[in-house]
């Protein structure tokens, strides 16, 4: 099982539908990319609804990367980060480009609701945000 967490904490999943692996020829509306892909790679259909990307280990930032050029091609869909994403990650998340994340329970049980929302006014601290301010 996993966890979904967002601003709000920990959240129900409400995507039901399941996810096709990168490079499926036909129509989806939810697709799974590997952290190895690269951005150009990822097709952006009309009818894309949710990209999830893997995070095989907390210490593999490619996925922030991925979020980030998917946004700057003009993704505007769901964008999920998924696997091992710790907390403190979080602002970095959301700021790439992510709208949320999904972990799987036993992290979630090491790293409770409690420590995902202390990150999740990313907003407020926001680096450039304040050398500009």
């Amino acid at each position: 099982m996993t966890q979904l967490i967002t601003d709000q904490g920990f959240v129900t999943d409400d995507f039901a539908t399941g996810y096709a692996p990168l490079g499926t020829d036909q129509d989806v509306i939810a697709v799974n990319v590997p952290s190895d892909a690269r951005p150009d790679d990822i097709p952006l259909p009309k009818g894309l609804q949710m990209i999830r990307v893997d995070f095989p280990q907390s210490a593999d930032g490619r996925g922030f990367t991925l979020a980030r050029q998917l946004r700057l091609r003009g993704y505007t869909g769901r964008l999920r980060a998924c696997g091992h994403v710790i907390a403190d990650q979080y602002a970095m998340a959301r700021r790439s480009g992510f709208d949320e994340v999904e972990i799987p329970d036993d992290l979630a049980a090491r790293q409770p609701q409690d420590q995902w929302l202390a990150r999740a006014n990313w907003k407020d601290h926001d680096y450039q945000s304040r050398l500009r301010g």
